[in-house]
């Protein structure tokens, strides 16, 4: 069962995707604004979604806000924001708060379940994935869990991929261009800026500021140095 929390104020969508939804293995909680949202998701129920729908167009608190608070309170739970189609700004900053995917509207509910459930299974533990060590980071792979020199650090999913990217490819360079894909996030289509502040924030949670281990190859793009590597500027 998929526990699904959409916050939209579209009352329509919902019934739509309700009625889809619970055919295919799926339960749906509505929420019809921003603040009732972040109500349902804080007010004890944080456990109770695997993930969230987020419109970004809504009356007051608008899907941004919304999903600035979430990272905030609850860094770890997949976010999917609805778009209006061809409304690259919104997607793109939505991407750089954390969204871990979008859709855009209009959408069928066999396409959004398809997202939903890719997101999923980038979550999900695997009893055969490997462990990656390098530079004082561990990624658990099955766990989805890091840590730096032993202290936890909660990542993004759409952050611990492109982690992953750089450590399965330590001390080799990889193109600003092609990162995403290397973190199989090709779906994800956003501009090279983009990929630069989710860097940026990466860095931050690794506590990697002045930058040793994410370096940035100029004009190129970036690489997770190996401990005993040479250095690169």
């Amino acid at each position: 069962m998929i526990r699904v929390l959409l916050i939209d104020d579209d009352r329509r969508l919902f019934e739509l995707l309700e009625a889809y939804l619970g055919q295919n293995g799926g339960s749906l909680t509505y929420a019809a604004s921003g603040a009732q949202g972040l109500a349902a998701l804080g007010g004890g129920q944080s456990g109770a979604f695997d993930v969230v729908l987020l419109d970004i167009m809504m009356p007051g608190m608008d899907g941004l806000e919304v999903l600035r608070r979430i990272r905030a309170e609850r860094g770890d739970i997949p976010v999917l924001m609805l778009t209006a189609r061809g409304d690259e700004a919104d997607r793109i900053v939505g991407l750089e708060l954390g969204a871990d995917d979008y859709v855009a509207k209009p959408f069928s509910p066999r396409e959004l379940l398809a997202r939903v459930r890719a997101v999923l299974r980038r979550g999900r533990p695997d009893a055969r994935a490997q462990v990656l060590r390098e530079a004082g980071i561990v990624a658990d792979l099955g766990t989805r869990e890091v840590s730096v020199d032993g202290a936890s650090v909660e990542l993004t999913g759409l952050e611990f991929d492109i982690l992953v990217a750089l450590l399965r490819r330590a001390g080799r360079v990889i193109p600003r261009h092609a990162l995403l894909a290397e973190a199989g996030r090709d779906d994800v289509v956003v501009g090279e800026r983009t990929v630069d502040v989710h860097i940026s924030r990466l860095r931050k949670k690794l506590g990697d500021d002045p930058p040793q281990r994410i370096k940035t190859v100029r004009g190129v793009g970036y690489v997770l140095s190996r401990e005993n590597a040479p250095g690169i500027e």
